[in-house]
């Protein structure tokens, strides 16, 4: 039952599949948005069913992000598991103990159902029933999409057959991905200021428009009743969808 609840468990990290929940609430956000770009650029019902369809595209949007949060919170995990695998190592742990060790580590740091932990949890149960270590991290490896939890499994392989000083190699191996890891957090973390500041000028053209129209009434009467105005708003409606492409393609940084 234990090794069926763990195969249960196998999670590919490249791909995601929203819950019913999460996918109700995607074309909710979907539609709100809608609403809220028919009703400042256009003030139509109108508009709002012919923009209604382009909130389907949401859930593909909203299981995209969900899908690199998870590898972020796994990537963020996996740092911290090698912080610890590598002090284990330097106690002198094999790494069959050390890998245990860590598993029981990380399941106090993020809980036993975090993502790390089951992870650990998965690999250890495989080399209690005779699989190979390697084999099981390269099986973890490729789940997981991420490169660094590659390079680890691909060092542990090598050093496994090179028969040499395996947990000085591992050791090392494991404190030079989390000192990489670490350095990647900080890159990562440069332009959080930026993207705050743009979450707020997003916001900026809606709160205009409100402000204007609830304080005089009817300023924007022409640009709503009239073929030009309808042509500017909907100008005015393009230009900042397309700022939002461009802001967020600019304060995506790879690493």
């Amino acid at each position: 039952m234990r090794s069926k609840s763990l195969k249960e468990q196998v999670i590919w990290y490249d791909r995601y599949r929203l819950s019913l929940l999460e996918l109700l609430i995607a074309l909710g956000k979907g539609a709100a948005a809608c609403a809220l770009l028919s009703y400042t650029f256009y003030r139509s019902r109108k508009a709002f069913l012919m923009m209604l369809p382009f909130a389907l595209l949401m859930p593909f949007y909203e299981r995209r992000r969900l899908r690199d949060e998870r590898k972020r919170r796994l990537s963020e995990q996996f740092k911290e598991s090698m912080v610890i695998l590598a002090s284990s190592l330097s106690a002198g742990y094999s790494i069959e103990n050390a890998l245990v060790t860590s598993k029981q580590e990380l399941a106090v740091l993020y809980g036993e159902h975090s993502l790390i932990a089951r992870e650990f949890a998965s690999i250890t149960q495989q080399i209690r029933v005779n699989r190979p270590a390697e084999q099981a991290l390269e099986d973890f490896a490729l789940r997981s999409g991420l490169e660094d939890v590659r390079n680890f499994a691909e060092v542990f392989a090598v050093a496994k057959r090179s028969g040499g000083d395996l947990s000085a190699i591992m050791r090392h191996t494991a404190e030079v991905i989390r000192d990489k890891m670490q350095v990647k957090e900080e890159i990562r973390a440069m332009p959080a200021a930026s993207q705050f500041e743009q979450k707020i000028m997003n916001g900026i053209p809606f709160f205009l428009v409100f402000y204007i129209e609830g304080s005089s009434p009817g300023f924007f009467d022409q640009m709503y009743g009239t073929n030009l105005g309808r042509v500017l708003m909907s100008s005015c409606m393009a230009a900042y969808l397309t700022a939002l492409v461009v802001a967020k393609k600019i304060l995506d940084i790879e690493v």
